[in-house]
């Protein structure tokens, strides 16, 4: 938990070692460079300035991030980067520029930028006021004095992830709403002081991730239901379930109390029995019992208001689905307005009409290609069958040499004997290289060719 000696711990830095680079130790002329104060212009000689703050900015933010904080101060930098007795002088020039780049903050700049509205809950000691009266405006915007407090924002803004992430992935979640005093322990590793958890809870207002109210003089923080949704303002049901969370825990509390006490009379109860005491022993017993019995009673209670914290939740839920399906009525109203039955029907006519015109088209197309000849079709297949009956009884065309085989359709004529075919396939073997006649063919003398 937060104490003043931690927040001066955190403030202080403490020891900057495992991030100096190496120059620190081993190089003493760059070192001495390094430690001397900036010129007053960067346009005296801008090598010499873009190189000193090459060097300070990025270990000023990454001393920071070491350490765990986002709350920084010229005297604690100062007295976190002494080397040999030596105090860097230009790290104010420093803390500037960063300023003026914006990766740092005013604390007091900070408070201010953050809607009225948000904050209207107070922060106790955490700050008095607000207000971007500083003393930076009594010295000039140029001056960072060592003692006001500047916020890194990128660091700031890791720091809100993470307490969002905690809160998430923690028992806390089961319900919207969470007792400050809860957050503040659940993050209590992550902010190292009061004044942090403050400026990191801040941030997620500012982000309307996360709003604050106060309830009988406790404040409560509503959490966003999502990563990157926007939180909605804390109402009656948030407050509802608050309540009924609280009554939860002090229930809890005294079953708890009371299961002691039982035990406390039972363990009465033995002693008086080993020491002959029947009547104490008795009264024990008695009294065990009568704790036993409330505590039933406050199961009975207890379980009612986790039940209904269950059906809150339920709800909830339900409400979720709810407006999704609403939302998707809506959508699918939206993309169906113009459509209607009798504009569907004379769609489809269309279709139709459409079609019947492209094959009149096509139609017209292909009869295009005769050349404007129009053939009946009925006709031309009576020519055929006429054709067809004269081929069958016209006698076939046999050729002069009743050696040379007839075909068909490539089909060999039936007429043929076995004799003729082997003859003619001797023939086709002979023909193809001089193979020797089969046994079974009839010997032929072939005449040489001239």
């Amino acid at each position: 938990m937060w104490s003043p000696e931690r927040e001066a711990e955190a403030l202080a830095g403490g020891d900057p070692a495992g991030l100096l680079p190496p120059e620190w130790e081993e190089d003493e002329e760059r070192m001495s460079f390094l430690f001397s104060a900036f010129k007053r212009s960067r346009e005296v000689n801008s090598t010499d300035w873009d190189s000193k703050m090459g060097f300070w900015a990025p270990l000023v933010l990454s001393h920071s991030r070491r350490q765990g904080v986002v709350r920084l101060r010229l005297r604690d930098l100062q007295e976190a980067f002494q080397r040999k007795g030596s105090v860097p002088l230009g790290l104010a020039t420093v803390l500037q520029d960063l300023l003026r780049r914006g990766e740092l903050q005013r604390e007091s700049d900070f408070m201010a930028s953050v809607d009225s509205s948000w904050i209207s809950w107070g922060v106790g000691v955490f700050l008095l006021k607000p207000l971007k009266w500083t003393l930076s405006n009594v010295l000039g915007e140029n001056k960072v004095p060592a003692e006001e407090v500047l916020v890194a924002v990128e660091l700031l803004k890791e720091k809100a992830e993470e307490m969002y992430r905690l809160y998430q992935n923690s028992p806390l979640s089961s319900h919207p709403v969470v007792a400050l005093s809860e957050l503040s322990s659940l993050c209590a590793n992550s902010c190292l002081d009061e004044r942090t958890f403050y400026l990191v809870l801040l941030q997620l207002q500012k982000e309307k991730r996360v709003t604050v109210l106060e309830q009988n003089g406790e404040k409560i923080v509503k959490f966003a239901r999502g990563p990157h949704a926007k939180v909605s303002p804390v109402n009656d049901v948030d407050v509802g379930v608050y309540q009924l969370m609280q009554s939860e825990q002090l229930l809890s509390r005294k079953v708890e109390s009371l299961s002691q006490e039982a035990e406390r009379c039972k363990e009465e109860a033995r002693r008086a029995c080993r020491e002959g005491k029947k009547q104490l022993a008795l009264r024990s017993l008695k009294a065990k019992q009568r704790t036993e019995k409330r505590i039933e009673a406050l199961h009975a209670k207890l379980d009612t208001v986790q039940g209904i914290l269950d059906r809150i939740c339920a709800s909830q839920t339900d409400q979720m689905v709810f407006n999704a399906y609403q939302a998707g009525v809506g959508a699918l109203k939206l993309s169906m307005k113009d459509v209607t039955v009798e504009k569907a029907e004379s769609l489809v006519d269309q279709i139709q009409e459409l079609c019947d015109t492209q094959d009149e088209v096509s139609q017209t197309l292909a009869g295009g290609v005769t050349n404007g000849l129009d053939f009946d079709s009925e006709e031309l297949e009576k020519e055929l069958d006429i054709l067809l009956q004269d081929t069958t009884k016209e006698p076939l065309d046999l050729p002069d040499n009743p050696n040379e085989t007839f075909y068909t359709n490539s089909v060999p004529n039936p007429r043929n004997s076995d004799a003729e075919l082997e003859a003619e396939l001797e023939k086709l073997s002979l023909s193809e290289g001089g193979l020797v006649p089969s046994s079974k063919s009839p010997k032929r003398q072939l005449e040489p060719t001239l």
